[in-house]
């Protein structure tokens, strides 16, 4: 009696378990280097490395100071403005194409580490 008690909870105790899983959610924002979005800018990063006399919002500007910026170790990052957030992406390859650009990031939150785990990234529309 206490096998077949035991075969009838544990799949009820494993699907319980499935149900607390994150669920996925969308994030907005622009993928940064975490330098950058630790200042909530590229214009003090641009200044420090001779790229003063281009412009902090230009889409190319963003572009290049990110990467740069990731080259020298930092990380690709969702920050998002109006919030003052910064999240970290767990896949530094898909954000890559997206460097500087505002875009929708799908993926799990943890919030333990701030990291999203990066499902897809859409440009935003």
């Amino acid at each position: 009696m206490k096998k077949l008690m035991m075969s009838l909870v544990a799949p009820m105790v494993l699907l319980s378990v499935g149900f607390a899983a994150p669920k996925a959610r969308t994030f907005s924002g622009e993928i940064m280097d975490s330098q950058c979005a630790a200042m909530g800018s590229h214009e003090m990063m641009m200044k420090k490395e001779g790229m003063g006399d281009k412009n902090p919002s230009d889409p190319m500007a963003k572009k290049m100071c990110t990467n740069s910026c990731v080259k020298m170790g930092g990380k690709y990052v969702l920050y998002n403005g109006a919030k003052k957030a910064v999240y970290q992406l767990d896949d530094q390859t898909k954000p890559e194409p997206f460097a500087g650009q505002r875009v929708r990031v799908k993926g799990t939150y943890d919030k333990t580490t701030k990291t999203i785990h990066v499902t897809d990234i859409q440009p935003a529309s």
